[in-house]
């Protein structure tokens, strides 16, 4: 079933209680998927550094020493903010890829939750509102974000497991619903040189977005191209660095809700995810169409 909620501010005043909205429009999605929760936030960051969020199960062993190593390693300064099982690795941009090859030598056990210049993914396995807690969500500002709890079906219920799922720079998406070709499209994107972690039909479509925008189109292109390649049915929510998109499948059987002002967009699984947002009496509410791409960029 899952449930799905997205928040793109237009209004810069707003920008400090990204968290705190985002987190009780997710939490009130709870009854449709209470097996894990996740959370993306676009926010902050220096220019000519990029974040890398990390995951343990371990997080004592494995974060202990972990700036050091690594920047000896990459040949930079690396700074670190642990959340619980999560870090947020602070590394120069240019040193991103070479920082993702050194992890997986000096830390084998940690997994990459996403990494880019604004964005940070927490996401684990228990009810919206302990995630939420745990990595003192409320307390996060930023310009957007998207958030999911979900109810497994079609693969287990892991930390990987959970969404959101970034494959690419600053890119992470959302998904309620079951795609039917991703086997086959996973193989493909493996010969095009993507990576996997899991066998979540999730992780296929974020990583079919992300390859698509690695060969030239853009956000809404790749959106539009999905329409046609994905078999299924769907509703994504996705991030991007400067943008925000939301996509339905022909069919539409999934609920969807968004509402528009003056200082926001939001989207929500039902409209009780937006009932408490600031000035929801005044939006303009509708149900996007089917196979309609919507995108908002700052």
């Amino acid at each position: 079933m899952c449930g799905i909620v997205g928040l793109f501010l237009k209004d810069k005043s707003l920008e400090p209680q990204l968290g705190a909205l985002l987190s009780e429009m997710l939490v009130t999605m709870t009854d449709r998927g209470p097996d894990s929760a996740g959370i993306a936030i676009y926010g902050g960051g220096t220019k000519g550094h990029a974040k890398v969020t990390i995951q343990s199960a371990n997080p004592d062993a494995d974060f202990k020493g972990l700036d050091a190593e690594l920047g000896k390693k990459i040949g930079a300064k690396v700074s670190s903010t642990v959340k619980s099982t999560h870090a947020v690795l602070d590394v120069p941009t240019e040193k991103v890829a070479e920082a993702r090859a050194a992890l997986a030598e000096l830390r084998p056990s940690v997994r990459v939750m996403g990494a880019g210049e604004a964005i940070e993914i927490y996401k684990e396995v228990g009810l919206p509102v302990e995630v939420v807690k745990r990595f003192d969500v409320t307390k996060m500002s930023g310009s957007h974000g998207i958030g999911h709890t979900r109810m497994a079906t079609e693969s287990a219920v892991t930390t990987l497991g959970a969404h959101p799922f970034s494959t690419g720079p600053d890119q992470c998406l959302v998904h309620n619903g079951s795609l039917s070709n991703h086997n086959n499209l996973r193989r493909e994107l493996i010969r095009d040189g993507m990576r996997f972690e899991t066998e979540n039909d999730t992780e296929v479509a974020a990583a079919y977005l992300s390859s698509k925008i690695a060969h030239g189109q853009n956000l809404g292109e790749a959106l539009e191209s999905s329409l046609n390649d994905l078999d299924g049915f769907f509703t994504f929510v996705v991030g991007t660095k400067n943008g925000f998109g939301v996509v339905r499948d022909p069919i539409s059987c999934k609920p969807a809700v968004m509402a528009e002002t003056d200082q926001y967009v939001a989207f929500g699984s039902e409209y009780r995810a937006l009932a408490n947002l600031p000035g929801i009496e005044d939006a303009k509410v509708w149900e996007p169409e089917p196979s309609t791409v919507y995108f908002w960029e700052h």
